[in-house]
């Protein structure tokens, strides 16, 4: 017996479309421009983990900056976190090589009272790195950091966002936290003031940890800066810094499976 198949051509589109979304709810993954990471919570792991918020019902959040280029952003955004009293209540996040470019603006952070963590060395994907080399790209930026500060940092924002179990198991032995964020407020895409703002008060929770950037890419931070802060402020959120916040905190953590 012969058996004869026909497909129209509508029911092939149809499976055709069918097909297309099973591929892209199969392979959906978080990723920004600034930011490729790939998370999965693991109650089970008991290795290190980063941190992205706290579990406190206190409204206490941490403001957190990158910085890895440029020298005219640093500045506004400086003199506004100090006009508005939060020069010690903000934590930092340098690169090396742009901490290197500009000891000046380091030494202004550092005599402000700023909190300052790593952002690693070179700006690239550790996780598709030998073990040895996301050692040496951490130890890299841990020595010019503790030579332009005169302090040793313990927190470390790797560059991109991104990590897998072995960056984060080689940061933990080397005596680092993974800090990364929950509330992101884009300003990386210079969406306008306005939407900069909304991406952090649409989310922003107790034990929040907010992301921003001080780099000359990001153009319009200084602009959103104090209309959020004051915002915050108004709606009874305390400034503090990342290691503030996690102090005597049950902190949530996200790790690759």
């Amino acid at each position: 017996m012969k058996c004869i198949f026909l497909v129209t051509a509508k029911r092939l589109k149809q499976a055709m479309i069918i097909f297309t979304a099973i591929l892209l709810g199969t392979g959906m993954i978080y990723s920004e421009r600034d930011t490729f990471t790939v998370f999965a919570q693991s109650s089970k792991d008991k290795g290190p983990q980063a941190i992205y918020k706290v579990d406190t019902k206190d409204k206490k959040i941490a403001l957190t900056f990158d910085i890895s280029w440029g020298e005219v952003r640093p500045g506004p955004i400086l003199d506004i976190l100090k006009e508005k009293k939060l020069n010690n209540k903000v934590t930092m996040f340098l690169s090396s090589p742009w901490s290197q470019r500009h000891p000046e603006i380091v030494k202004r952070i550092v005599e402000e009272g700023y909190e300052i963590g790593s952002h690693g060395h070179k700006h690239d994907f550790y996780s598709k790195y030998t073990d040895e080399e996301i050692r040496n790209q951490i130890e890299k930026a841990h020595n010019i950091l503790t030579d332009l500060t005169k302090q040793k940092p313990n927190l470390i924002r790797l560059p991109n966002g991104d990590f897998d179990k072995r960056v984060l198991r080689i940061a933990d032995e080397m005596g680092y936290t993974v800090i990364q964020w929950d509330t992101d407020s884009k300003d990386w895409l210079n969406p306008g003031a306005d939407q900069i703002v909304k991406n952090v008060l649409s989310k922003v929770h107790p034990g929040d940890i907010i992301l921003m950037h001080a780099s000359d890419s990001c153009k319009q931070t200084h602009i959103a800066l104090p209309e959020i802060i004051d915002k915050l402020r108004a709606e009874g959120y305390e400034f503090v810094t990342v290691s503030e916040l996690i102090a005597g905190s049950q902190v949530k953590t996200q790790d690759l499976n």
